[in-house]
């Protein structure tokens, strides 16, 4: 009867550099250079073969639990790995880093951020800012785990520097479908506490459903507190893509105020923007466009080119 095989014990009787290549095939591959000391013992490899690599500066300890297989520092994914296994039980990704491991782009973040249970046992580490939630929120049994993209934006909004930040990570979250407009609304109505929660009780729902949210920041309002006059809203007009409805009209003037939420930047939107602007162009309207975000951040610089505009057509109104 032939002896069973022990695949841990083949491992152990490889050469160093045979070790080192599957290692590298088996683990490196998977968290993007770095590996866990448990998988590392799981695979085979006993605490004086780890120990000869480290020593030999061809591996290099990393923490508590965590080994680099290629150089000292360890590349952007590779730390997200990391800073969860080193940060302890129950961490996940959250907030901005969160959001980068699910594909954010044009995003920099000079920590990575963790969240935990309130309670556990954490361990600090330089470069993560860990975070204890009451409420950890849905999570994804991703590599390394993560909060899922609606719970991250909300927390990322809170986390971000100021609030144009805030509106910045929330506004291209959507943009670029991280987030699905219907999820982070549902995780907004589930939000109880929020340090910006003025804030983005206005903006969610503006961010996922441009102007049709109009009612919420009441722009004819804004228009009153600029001395300007007061428009029509979804007025419709024939053009060339059939019946239109335009976001804001001030039919004494020919100008066409259009507010661009963020599904305005996404996919093929932009391209039925400008056939829509062309169509009023042609048809002697002046057009201004307004990111739905922007009459947040900087009301006064919009509306103040809406006024120029106006006063361009005719209008008689202040000048500053």
């Amino acid at each position: 009867m032939a002896a069973m095989r022990d695949p841990q014990q083949e491992v152990r009787a490889l050469a160093p550099a045979e070790r080192r290549e599957m290692v590298a095939r088996e683990l490196g591959a998977r968290h993007h250079g770095v590996a866990r000391l448990d998988e590392l013992y799981d695979l085979g490899l006993t605490y004086d073969q780890v120990l000869a690599e480290t020593s030999a500066g061809r591996w290099h300890r990393l923490g508590r639990r965590s080994i680099s297989l290629s150089g000292p520092e360890p590349g952007r994914e590779a730390s997200w790995s990391v800073a969860v296994w080193e940060s302890g039980s129950g961490a996940v990704l959250d907030g901005p880093s969160s959001l980068l491991a699910a594909g954010l782009r044009s995003w920099e973040e000079r920590v990575v951020h963790i969240s935990m249970p309130r309670g556990a046992r954490t361990y600090p580490r330089d470069g993560v800012r860990v975070h204890e939630q009451r409420r950890m929120g849905r999570t994804l049994t991703t590599d390394p785990p993560r909060t899922a993209p609606e719970v991250a934006v909300v927390r990322a909004a809170g986390w971000a520097t100021s609030d144009r930040q805030a509106l910045t990570v929330l506004a291209m979250s959507v943009q670029q479908r991280i987030v699905l407009p219907r999820r982070l609304l549902g995780e907004w109505e589930s939000t109880q506490r929020h340090r910006r929660g003025a804030l983005l009780a206005e903006a969610i729902p503006l961010v996922c459903d441009g102007a049709h949210a109009l009612g919420e920041l009441d722009f004819a309002r804004a228009c009153r507190r600029h001395g300007l006059p007061e428009p029509s809203r979804q007025t419709p007009r024939r053009t060339s893509q059939g019946l239109i409805y335009l976001d804001v009209w001030f039919d004494d003037y020919d100008v066409h105020a259009e507010i661009n939420g963020a599904q305005h930047y996404a996919g093929l939107g932009p391209v039925a923007d400008a056939r829509r602007r062309n169509d009023r162009t042609l048809a002697s309207d002046l057009t201004i466009e307004i990111p739905v975000l922007g009459l947040l951040v900087d009301e006064a610089a919009f509306l103040a080119q809406i006024a120029e505009a106006l006063r361009q057509r005719g209008w008689g109104g202040r000048t500053a």
